[in-house]
């Protein structure tokens, strides 16, 4: 069902008013009388650094000041610390369990499934003394980091997450899979989430799949003849695949085979980029995964488009399925944004607990960014989230200073969405057409 401006009046108050002041005493963020109370330290810092992302303590303190509680810069450096770092966590993941939705975007294709699934992560660096707790993922060469991984629905904009792990923890275990899809949707999500046994449990659901495959998996065919990726894309004449085929020796998991052959000059690109992998691979010493050769059928890959699915033929065709695989890089997207508007990752600071508490609260101000977002622009498809991020920071103070008063949180989100109404769209493109262009522009059925 979605929601709308009530809804995230209704979220708002209760994060950045009584819930934080509740958990600001039971982490013991907050243990005796104070101005600066748990409920105005959250909405200094969310929407502090909202607001600017780059601000500094002594800007902190003024957003504090306007806010009705007078803080020095010392005033505020002081409260970062474990405590502070467990409250602000807290308060993360208690947003993050609210339900925010809108109306699902006039994009048909989009609309023959009850959901369109992105699922990602995106890895965030700590300082190393937080190795112990947050260990890090070798590959990015960092002693410590954060894990967080998202879910975003493109058809009606909800998100879960972000959830936190270390940063060294498997795509496949992270919380996000504990929250199940409904029957009907489609879940698109990168190789690092592929596992047949995972695809297998989806299918029995009812929840569809379009995903690439990992080299290794093996497909059957009809006659019970076990290829290999490669293998099977050289015994191809023509430039088109859609077959029904099994993946997996073990799993057997029906499906669909789809394939397009890409242009001459895109598959020497690709081999070149293998080959400066293969090269830079071979001569790293200092992480034995980094260092593993490109695997051999990769060669063979980089002539084609490839995935498999569930979906049946009579609900996508071929040339839709190239078009909503794309879809699944609106996530990176979402990341992008969240780190080249929101600095999610970076900090002015080099103390340690600041830095950790910086990233739990502005990961806190993009959800809020994105309910926001929701009720203002999302179901446009031409949706600038850029500009519309941008036109949300103007408000973000305005917003903070009246969380106490809901009529006044209504009007300030109602004029958010008049002002993301009159602008934030992309324009149409005849080069590199932007993806809802690309959706809007496939054929009808016939």
């Amino acid at each position: 069902m979605a929601t709308g401006i009530h809804d995230v009046v209704r979220a708002l108050q209760s994060i950045f008013t009584s819930r934080a002041d509740l958990a600001a005493r039971e982490t013991g963020f907050v243990r005796r009388s104070s101005k600066f109370t748990g409920s105005r330290c959250l909405q200094t810092l969310t929407f502090g650094w909202l607001q600017n992302p780059k601000a500094t303590l002594n800007e902190l303190a003024q957003t504090a000041t306007s806010l009705g509680t007078p803080m020095s810069p010392q005033g505020v450096d002081q409260r970062f610390g474990p405590r502070a770092a467990a409250f602000l966590e807290r308060m993360l993941h208690e947003a993050v369990l609210r339900v925010i939705s809108t109306d699902p975007v006039a994009i048909p294709l989009l609309q023959r499934f009850s959901g369109v699934c992105l699922l990602d992560s995106t890895i965030l660096t700590l300082p190393a003394v937080f190795a112990s707790a947050w260990p890090g993922y070798c590959r990015e060469g960092a002693e410590a980091g954060i894990k967080a991984q998202v879910r975003l629905n493109l058809l009606d904009g909800n998100l879960t997450g972000p959830f936190l792990s270390p940063a060294n923890c498997n795509d496949q275990k992270g919380a996000i899979h504990k929250v199940a899809l409904p029957p009907g949707t489609l879940r698109l999500a990168d190789l690092g989430f592929f596992s047949l046994e995972s695809l297998k449990q989806m299918s029995q659901q009812g929840v569809y799949w379009l995903t690439r495959v990992q080299v290794e998996t093996r497909l059957i065919d009809a006659a019970n003849r076990v290829w290999s990726l490669a293998e099977f894309l050289k015994a191809q004449s023509g430039d088109r695949i859609d077959v029904p085929m099994f993946l997996g020796r073990t799993h057997r998991l029906p499906c669909r085979v789809l394939g397009m052959r890409v242009p001459a000059s895109v598959a020497a690109k690709r081999r070149r980029r293998l080959l400066r992998r293969d090269r830079d691979r071979g001569s790293s010493h200092r992480h034995r995964p980094h260092g593993r050769k490109v695997h051999p059928d990769r060669w063979a890959l980089a002539e084609w488009n490839f995935y498999v699915t569930n979906i049946p033929n009579e609900m996508l065709r071929v040339e839709e399925a190239w078009v909503l695989a794309r879809c699944r890089w609106q996530i990176e997207l979402l990341f992008k944004l969240w780190k080249s508007e929101g600095h999610i990752d970076e900090s002015r600071s080099k103390a340690p607990w600041r830095i950790l508490c910086e990233i739990y609260a502005k990961l806190l101000g993009m959800v809020v960014q994105h309910w926001v977002l929701l009720i203002g622009c999302w179901s446009h498809a031409d949706r600038s989230l850029v500009k519309a991020s941008r036109t949300m920071r103007m408000h973000a103070l305005s917003l903070a200073a009246v969380l106490s008063f809901g009529p006044l949180v209504y009007r300030i989100l109602l004029n958010v969405r008049r002002c993301l109404a009159s602008g934030c769209r992309v324009s149409r493109r005849r080069r590199g057409p932007p993806t809802h262009q690309l959706l809007l522009d496939l054929p009808k059925a016939g």
